[in-house]
């Protein structure tokens, strides 16, 4: 373990330029005196590594410390790094490996495309956790993404709830969620997030704006989202279910399970949940159909009657 660490400073270095002792631990999680015994023994080993001191100091390679990685092409590059590793990779837990390589093609690289492949990644963000199996039609989508790697402001009309707004956005990046697209957008200093499919109309400025330098767009998605979710209304119920259905009912995007027990019924689970609403909760309880049933709150439980009496009075003549 402490051999693949020492090759990952390296990597890291070589990737990032000066790094304080800090930063590598946080990075490879692991502590300070850890990183300083591993620099030590970087530098007996002939590894042109060395400390510069004072408020900006860290640790430095020395320049021209790489190796090259001949016949790979930019867009090459691009395709392999810029999509973050999805729920999948981590299922199979290999999504460290997925970094590990990242951090080895870049690192292997010529420095111009190694740093046009940074740059795209810093712009591109791909979150493979799935919300939508479909997505609306996107005719604008190549004009923001052409903004958001020119840098160029964008003029933009759009659907919001309480009708048509116009903006103009200093484009900062692009999110995929699934086949969702977003686009990550500065007005005023304030960073907002506009869906792609919603937009009327868009027209890409002469005008430049400066990218914020310390704007990290993987990090400001996941914060968004989870910022995002704790937003959503909270309705909290008691059901029971098949087990068989547990697989599906812990990925419903609308639903979350506190917390589940054996139930009194063969094969059968209770649970407390939040959905997001009593409408909700009821059309998700219905796409069950036997499989689920509401036991709490009352009102509920009464909706989801009401609801299956409907559907039998329209199909109970046969």
């Amino acid at each position: 373990m402490r051999a693949g660490r020492l090759i990952a400073i390296l990597l890291l270095m070589q990737n990032s330029g000066k790094l304080t002792s800090k930063e590598l631990a946080e990075k490879l999680e692991v502590s300070e005196r850890t990183i300083i015994r591993d620099m030590e023994s970087l530098s007996e080993a002939g590894i042109p590594v060395y400390a510069e001191r004072g408020v900006h100091g860290g640790w430095v390679l020395s320049e021209g410390y790489r190796t090259n990685l001949t016949g790979m092409h930019a867009d090459e590059l691009v395709s392999v790094i810029v999509g973050s590793p999805s729920s999948l990779l981590s299922d199979l837990g290999i999504a460290s490996h997925y970094e590990a390589a990242v951090q080895k093609i870049l690192a292997a690289s010529p420095a111009e495309v190694s740093k046009g492949a940074a740059l795209m990644k810093q712009k591109i963000h791909i979150d493979g956790a799935g919300w939508h199996q479909m997505e609306e039609l996107m005719p604008f989508l190549s004009i923001v993404q052409e903004a958001v790697w020119e840098e160029r402001l964008l003029k933009i009309r759009y659907h919001r709830e309480d009708g048509i707004a116009e903006r103009i956005v200093s484009p900062l990046g692009l999110v995929a969620k699934r086949n969702v697209w977003y686009l990550i957008g500065e007005v005023n200093g304030e960073k907002r997030t506009y869906r792609i499919s919603r937009l009327l109309d868009a027209l890409m400025l002469e005008e430049r704006f400066e990218r914020p330098a310390d704007f990290d767009l993987a990090q400001y998605w996941e914060q968004s989202m989870g910022e995002f979710k704790q937003r959503l209304p909270q309705y909290p119920a008691v059901i029971t279910f098949h087990d068989t259905v547990l697989s599906r009912l812990s990925k419903e995007r609308y639903v979350k399970i506190v917390k589940s027990s054996p139930s009194l019924k063969t094969s059968w689970s209770s649970a407390r949940v939040e959905f997001q609403g009593l409408e909700s909760a009821c059309e998700i309880i219905l796409s069950y159909g036997s499989r689920i049933e509401a036991v709490e709150p009352a009102e509920l439980r009464q909706k989801v009657i009401a609801e299956a009496k409907a559907i039998y009075a329209l199909y109970g003549d046969l």
